[in-house]
């Protein structure tokens, strides 16, 4: 277990630079973990594979505003500062990383964007326009600034990890993308920092939305239809979740299946409760 230890907290790039480049003449390896903060297990289950992977944690917390299309959403996701470094000092982590607005936008938002392409105007994309082009491009910022040899993105977040992935290999960014499992609650709900926002009775049914995937995978060896029919019936009768898409998709392209697919398939949901969206995925085999 890592000692704990009070991270080195820097407000400004010029700050993050020089103090990385400190670290790298050094010799040693760097670890980025980006956040928009709020941290709960599933985050800090990053920095366990990050000080496997690289001497130095760097984490980001950053609400960045040109991912939310609605600010009402923007306005309302939690900031818990103080209890984020708490936990990231117990965790190890040498710098964290916190700019404002201002400091990563300071003439406003970029006239420069990284684009997502089609897969970025589906799905996630479709419901929250502009949010992967806001994504990757602050995801392209933070890597420019740090330059880590390796950076953890989760698999919870199945399109974005596919987004950041094809888009370090399309502009061949030198950096390691680390893919971290999901982790989720013993009733099988992905952590999320949403999920403090659920009542009693919509975090019951949130759960279906795990069941849903469970489903799902055990009948992924009859086929595309079987599966997105068994997806659905666990589904059914949750009168609290209103499901925005169920869809499963390929991992290499990110686009749907085929009906006559076998192999490796993503499924992916997203569903509203009341006000707060969440969303999951596992990874099955098509038979």
């Amino acid at each position: 277990m890592r000692a704990t230890q009070k991270p080195v907290v820097i407000e400004t790039v010029r700050g993050m630079c020089e103090a990385l480049a400190a670290e790298r003449a050094a010799g040693r390896t760097i670890a980025l973990t980006p956040t928009l903060g709020a941290l709960h297990d599933g985050h800090l289950s990053h920095l366990d594979r990050a000080a496997e992977l690289a001497d130095v944690m760097v984490v980001s917390i950053f609400v960045n505003p040109t991912q939310f299309s609605d600010a009402a959403d923007l306005d309302k996701y939690p900031r818990t500062l103080e209890a984020d470094l708490l936990a990231l000092g117990a965790a190890g982590v040498h710098y964290v990383f916190v700019p404002t607005v201002e400091e990563m936008y300071p003439d406003g938002p970029t006239q420069t964007v990284v684009t997502a392409g089609r897969v970025g105007t589906l799905f996630e994309g479709a419901s929250r326009h502009g949010h992967f082009d806001g994504v990757l491009t602050v995801v392209a910022k933070l890597l420019d600034i740090i330059t880590p040899n390796v950076a953890t993105f989760g698999q919870k977040d199945a399109q974005q990890l596919f987004l950041v992935r094809r888009m370090v290999r399309d502009l061949n960014l030198p950096v390691r993308i680390e893919a971290i499992e999901t982790v989720r609650e013993a009733d099988g709900l992905a952590l999320s920092s949403r999920n403090r926002f659920l009542d009693t009775n919509q975090r019951r049914a949130a759960r279906s939305l795990s069941i849903a995937l469970e489903a799902a995978s055990s009948s992924a060896e009859r086929g595309l239809d079987a599966t997105l029919a068994a997806a659905q019936g666990a589904l059914m009768g949750e009168s609290l979740v209103q499901l925005d898409y169920l869809k499963i998709v390929h991992p290499q392209t990110f686009m749907p299946v085929d009906d006559g697919h076998h192999g490796p398939a993503i499924v992916i949901l997203a569903a509203m409760l009341g006000t707060t969206r969440l969303i999951d995925n596992e990874p099955i085999y098509l038979g």
